[in-house]
This record gives structure tokens, C-alpha cells and sequence, in this order.
């Protein structure tokens, strides 16, 4: 019924083995057999697209593809400061690749905890699920979408979605590349937040979008509170750990598997993950090299 979708690059390599662990996880044994996996990347060799395939068979998937593909050629890296332009890969999955009716899409920089299947069923033909962005919540109100407000005043309140986890009907995947292209070209003096930017254009434009409950894509934030306290200015639930979350998202430079992050709740969560999903890539026997200090 659906597939996984992920990007991954040779800088994300690791929390790759960590996503696939964390999505295993989540779903029953019999939901693993059916549900499928697959990958794009720019860069991948051919051992370390084997290392993901063999993962993903030991960790009970039972489909798996790897694909390299080019982004999008009206690509903007507005903001290259930690993000490459692998993140443009996310529209780059066709129905022919997926194989399977729905695309559920998850960036790799995150925690699964719960299942993510269950937003499907709300998701109508036409529609991209999606969950609003805890730190830009509002057209108008956040650095996103810069000057878009002012040049199209009713936007100004509309909610503003995080990329990082997205629900599709791979029907209407072509659809979604057009209206990110068209954002792109049209539209670029209001890219800051790269794809997502020109992706939230497109929602803007069309409406097609269905909100998803912010226990799905909920951001930890206890790794921007030991530095300062502008999270505080910005987000307005309770800034504790969320148990009930399904899915922690690390938005931000500083990433869990690296070891100048924080040790924060969350933080040691996926590190304890990502140990687990290194045991099974010894186990496999995969030369890897491994993030200082996780054994």
C-alpha cells in the first residue's frame, strides 16, 4: 500500500541506517513485510547502496530500491549553511519508483517514534498531508517567505508547513514537482527556506494541502534552550519533551549523531537508536565508520 521515502546522501549516510532502524520500529512485523522503502541520492556508492538494502532486509522490509537522481535543475540554495541539495530529491520520486499508492516522505534528520501510516486515511486524492511548522507558523509572521506577505496581503496568516515529513498519493507526485518549479522560477525572490519554501508557494497557490496533527513533526528544542531563549519567543506548547510524539524532528545545524550536540533527552533517544542500527551494520559485516564516542 505505501512506501518510505528517504534522501539520502553520503553526509547523511549514518542517520540513513539510523531511519531505517527507527522505521522498522514503528510497524508490526506483517506491516514491515508489506511496506517498501526507497531511497534517492546524488552520491551513494555501490557498497553503500548494498549497506542500505541489507539493513532494510534485516530489519523485516520487504521491498527496497536505491536510485540516484539529479535535483531539479531551477534549484535555489537560498540558506547552504548545513543543508545540501539533496533536499530537492524529495521531488523527485515518481510513481514508477515508488510502486505502491502512497509516498510517505521523512527526512532523515529525525526520530521515529510512532506509526506514520495512520494520517493516510484522511488523505484525499489531490491532497499533500502535512504538519505546520513550529518555528515559522504563520505567512508573515516568520523569516519564511520572505516579502511574500506584502506582495500578496491575504496570505498574511496562513499556516506555513515543515517539509520534513510529507503524505502523498504517488498519482499526484508530477503535480507537486510542476507547482514547486513553477514557485521556483516564478516566484524566487521569496525563497529562503530552499524546497520548502518554493513547496508552502505551491500549497499557498493551491490549497491542496491536508494538516496533519503536530505530534507527527514535533522539533526538539531542548538543544536550542542551552543556548538561549528565543524558542521561547516562538513556540507556545509547553517546551518539554513530547512522549506522545510520533516522530522528533533535529531541524538546525546541530544534529544528534554529531558530538558536539547537546545531550539533551531527545538527543540521547537517537543516539541509543542509532547504537542499535550500528550493531546491525557490524553484524552484517559492513565496514562503516562510526560517529566518536557511540559505542
Amino acid at each position: 500500500m505505501y512506501a518510505f521515502g528517504l534522501c539520502i546522501d553520503r553526509h547523511y549516510l549514518t542517520p540513513g541506517l539510523a531511519m531505517i532502524t527507527g522505521l522498522a520500529d514503528s510497524l508490526t512485523p506483517n506491516a514491515r513485510r508489506t511496506a517498501a522503502l526507497r531511497v534517492l541520492t546524488l552520491d551513494l556508492a555501490p557498497n553503500h547502496a548494498l549497506l542500505l538494502s541489507d539493513l532494510a532486509k534485516r530489519a523485516g522490509f520487504g521491498s527496497f530500491d536505491l536510485a540516484h537522481r539529479a535535483p531539479l535543475r531551477v534549484s535555489r540554495m537560498a540558506d547552504a549553511s548545513y543543508i545540501t541539495v539533496t533536499t530537492y530529491l524529495r521531488f523527485e520520486f515518481t510513481a514508477a519508483f515508488v510502486r505502491r499508492p502512497y509516498l510517505i516522505y521523512v527526512d532523515a534528520d529525525t526520530l521515529v517514534r510512532g506509526d506514520l501510516t495512520t494520517p493516510l486515511n484522511a488523505l484525499n486524492p489531490g491532497e499533500l498531508g502535512a504538519v505546520p511548522d513550529e518555528f515559522n507558523p504563520a505567512v508573515g509572521e516568520c523569516p519564511a517567505l520572505p516579502g511574500a506577505a506584502e506582495c500578496w496581503p491575504h496570505l498574511k496568516g496562513r499556516p506555513y508547513y515543515n517539509a520534513g515529513l510529507l503524505w502523498a498519493h504517488t498519482t499526484d507526485l508530477p503535480a507537486i514537482r510542476r507547482g514547486v518549479v513553477h514557485a521556483l522560477i516564478r516566484q524566487r525572490r521569496h525563497i529562503l527556506h530552499n524546497d520548502q519554501d518554493a513547496l508552502n508557494l505551491w500549497l499557498l497557490r493551491t490549497g491542496r494541502v491536508r494538516p496533519v496533527d503536530a505530534g507527527y513533526n514535533r522539533f526538539e528544542v531542548h538543544r536550542y534552550l542551552e543556548r538561549g531563549n528565543w524558542v521561547r519567543r516562538v513556540v507556545t506548547r509547553p517546551l518539554r519533551p513530547d512522549p506522545a510524539a510520533a516522530l522528533v524532528h533535529f531541524v538546525g545545524p546541530e544534529k544528534p549523531w554529531q558530538t558536539a550536540c547537546p545531550p539533551t533527552d531527545d538527543v540521547r533517544e537517537y543516539r541509543a537508536l542509532l547504537r542499535r542500527a550500528l550493531r546491525h551494520t557490524r553484524a552484517l559485516g559492513a565496514a562503516h565508520p562510526e560517529p566518536v564516542g557511540l559505542r
